[in-house]
């Protein structure tokens, strides 16, 4: 990836709406660029109901695959097998799946080496991927509102899928922090957009720079005028498309 330019950022007001931990670091490296970073969580995450989960890891036998699609659902399922004194290894028989390198690198932390992560960072790009599915039971540890699309094409497709809510995706609360003069603001999934626009909060002229698709078609669908979005759907991807967009 082409290395970001600080001075792109020098001084800009960029406001963060993803979830407060996440935000804290993307804050620290936009302020390592010289940026002026706002730090605005939209959205929290808190555990699902454990019932549901808990069953299924302990089901985990008859699945073929199960497919990780955010790094949150990695930290809510091995919380989970923490509290049940199990560990990475009753995956050992399971592939596993990952959508994007930042899910993947969580797996790896927690000891498990995904067997398939697709080229685009998106929940269709891994129906590819996988090729034929027919026959197969998937398991699909995910938030609570997450998209269908992934599990509505691997149904189409002839896979049996096991879908749980491992953790949820709530609205932060609390009203919007001065917003005048930013920038640019940041958008990290349709939960922030959606979460953002709820609390009052306007865009006004700033730059709206959102980190993969999915996320730039909500913001769309809501009323927003994208400016950027990133091109590889990462944090990485994220500061570049900030850069482009702040140059011009």
């Amino acid at each position: 990836m082409k290395a970001t330019k600080p001075a792109a950022l020098q001084g800009r007001r960029i406001v963060i709406t993803r979830p407060a931990e996440k935000a804290r670091r993307l804050a620290d490296r936009l302020r390592s660029l010289g940026a002026v970073p706002i730090e605005f969580p939209t959205v929290r995450i808190e555990p699902a109901e454990s019932g549901p989960l808990d069953a299924a890891l302990g089901a985990l036998a008859h699945f073929d695959w199960i497919v990780f699609t955010s790094a949150n659902g990695v930290e809510a399922v091995f919380a989970r097998l923490a509290a049940a004194g199990k560990d990475a290894r009753v995956f050992a028989a399971r592939k596993v799946a990952a959508i994007g390198p930042v899910t993947a690198q969580a797996l790896r932390e927690k000891g498990v080496e995904p067997a398939l992560v697709p080229g685009e960072y998106v929940a269709e790009a891994i129906l590819d991927a996988l090729g034929d599915v027919r026959g197969k039971r998937f398991l699909l540890p995910r938030a609570d509102i997450a998209r269908e699309a992934l599990a509505d094409g691997l149904r189409r497709s002839g896979a049996a899928v096991t879908e749980v809510a491992a953790y949820r995706t709530v609205g932060a609360g609390g009203p919007p922090p001065d917003l005048s003069g930013a920038d640019a603001v940041t958008f990290t999934s349709s939960s922030t957009v959606r979460h953002f626009l709820a609390s009052g909060a306007a865009v006004g002229r700033a730059k709206v720079v959102c980190i993969g698709p999915v996320t730039a078609a909500t913001a769309r669908e809501l009323g927003l005028t994208v400016d950027a979005m990133a091109t590889e759907y990462t944090e990485d991807g994220l500061i570049q498309a900030l850069e482009g967009a702040l140059s011009t």
